[in-house]
């Protein structure tokens, strides 16, 4: 199979891409998080503030506000237990137990891992590992690396100004185990609910962030000392609490150069890591797209335009302006909730769907090295929804227009049993969810970016899906995103086939009552 077929069947045949015959061993299932041993590691601070309604003003970080930093971005945030529905007849059934955080991922499985270079007045310069089992670092690399983070960035950042750059990996085998190649598409999306969360709390911290997405892939993994054939980065993102010139300074970009020239600058590291698994797999499939999304030369960077599809359309529904207000991000990250068999249907005012898209939509801007404006006022994804029973939309497909605040009627009609039907398993009951957003987007608009598009478009969907499981927890709604549906029916419900676009996610959104589960806070 071809990389391109592989990549097409991950969208629109899932269990063409997947390997044959696949049962998950869940005794020899890997731990949800990176264990390092025999390294330094520095504790952090548990007394994690309770209350974050009002962004922080800029201002130097210290060990132990990073510490909280973290801990909101990707720690462990609670525990819970619960039976599968499937295995709940059987007399062997036993409970499931799950590590939470504010970042949703596919099963919680969470296949990303997070580290950060830091350079504070409490702490060794270098690069460190977030522990999040332990919520500690685990120093990696001693010393300042600014000028070789610099130049693995093609000198497009000042990364002298910063006090921080996090990296955002993904381990290969952490939800290969259970999803078998569908892994490579579902790990895209979760590195961009990742990114996501870590915006959103940057912002609360006064933070400055960039996203980049294009890097000198062997040298950024030569820097935290990863193995390519188990785990790779994804994103790199410098935060900053001064004046930065994000697109770099313009040193040394007169001529191209490559990751062989960068990795000499900087010996290798040996690590020792604790696995759990004794049995791993192989997953040729997942390397052979990564091998092929790998940068080796600063002169393959590349830029994209913003360039949104809309069809005419004959009636547009003008959305009532989002009333100001301010939340508690602690609140809304503690109560996100994603229901499935508790959906319960209710009336949403036009005032409330107003306030979700546009809360999301707004937080959603973000700095990215692919573009050719900063903050571009149009995004690579969009948002589709099928609506029942919302205040003054009649029911039907709508393409939200978030330049015009509104929604662009594609046709009406209730949608609730032929999206059910595209789902691959039924464990959604959607005939009860008024909402059911999508994410849209361009089939064709990553080509200039080779097979690694594939993995950004992921990531960017993932970005404002977190953004709009934020906003729904604000409202006091529960999401829950799903990628086992049918995308050409979608496709053909949204008429996206004239477009050149595609559905990446199906998100149901709506009021809900919590199912009987156990589950414990780690905040107090």
């Amino acid at each position: 199979m071809s990389l391109e077929e592989f990549l097409q069947d991950l969208q629109c045949n899932i269990n063409r891409a997947n390997q044959p015959n696949w049962e998950v061993d869940w005794e020899d299932a890997p731990l949800p998080y990176k264990l390092y041993q025999g390294l330094r590691a520095v504790p952090l601070s548990l007394e994690v503030p309770v209350s974050l309604i009002e962004s922080q003003p800029p201002s130097t970080p210290d060990l132990e506000r990073i510490g909280h930093f973290l801990w909101y971005v990707y720690g462990i945030t609670g525990v819970s237990q619960s039976v599968d529905p499937d295995d709940s007849q059987h007399q062997e059934s036993y409970p499931i137990h799950s590590y939470r955080r504010f970042a949703p991922s596919g099963g919680a499985l969470y296949p990303n891992e997070l580290y950060i270079y830091l350079k504070l007045d409490d702490l060794p310069d270098g690069i460190y590992h977030y522990d999040v089992a332990h919520h500690r670092l685990v120093l990696l690399r001693e010393g300042n690396v600014d000028s070789y983070l610099e130049r693995a960035l093609g000198n497009r950042c000042e990364i002298s100004t910063c006090f921080g750059v996090a990296f955002v990996s993904t381990r290969f085998w952490k939800n290969f185990f259970k999803y078998n190649n569908f892994a490579y598409r579902l790990q895209g999306l979760d590195t961009g609910v990742l990114m996501g969360q870590l915006l959103e709390t940057s912002k609360r911290f006064g933070f400055e962030s960039g996203v980049y997405v294009q890097f000198l892939d062997p040298a950024i993994n030569r820097l935290l000392g990863l193995i390519e054939e188990e785990e790779s980065v994804y994103t790199v993102i410098p935060l900053s609490v001064a004046a930065t010139n994000w697109a770099g300074n313009g040193k040394g970009v007169e001529r191209a150069f490559t990751a062989e020239e960068v990795c000499r600058e900087l010996p290798a590291i040996s690590v020792e890591l604790y696995e759990k698994s004794e049995r791993i797999r192989e997953f040729p499939m997942l390397l052979a797209a990564n091998e092929a999304s790998k940068i080796d030369s600063t002169g393959d960077f590349q830029k994209l335009g913003q360039q949104p599809t809309f069809r005419n359309v004959e009636k547009e529904i003008h959305l009532p302006e989002m009333e100001p207000f301010s939340y508690d991000f602690v609140e809304v990250c503690k109560n996100r909730y994603s229901p499935e068999m508790d959906f319960v249907m209710g009336k949403v005012s036009q005032q409330r769907l107003s306030t979700i898209l546009k809360k999301a939509t707004q937080s959603y801007s973000f700095r990215s090295d692919i573009d050719e404006v900063p903050y571009g006022d149009e995004s690579r994804v969009s948002i589709f929804g099928c609506f029942y029973n919302v205040e003054g939309v009649p029911n039907g497909a709508y393409e939200y227009d978030s330049g015009r605040h509104s929604l662009r009627e594609i046709s009406t009609g209730d949608y609730r049993l032929q999206l059910q039907s595209g789902l691959s398993l039924d464990n959604v009951n959607l005939l009860q969810v008024p909402l059911c957003l999508h994410i849209i987007g361009n089939k064709d608009y990553y080509q200039a970016l080779g097979y690694r598009g594939y993995r950004i478009m992921q990531m960017e969907a993932g970005m404002l899906v977190q953004r709009l499981l934020l906003a729904s927890s604000a409202a006091w709604f529960g999401g829950h995103p799903l990628l086992g549906f049918d995308t050409a029916l979608t496709d053909r419900m949204y008429k996206l086939d004239s477009t050149g676009q595609t559905t990446l996610i199906q998100i149901p959104i709506g009021p809900f009552r919590e199912r009987a589960w156990m589950r414990g806070s780690l905040l107090s």
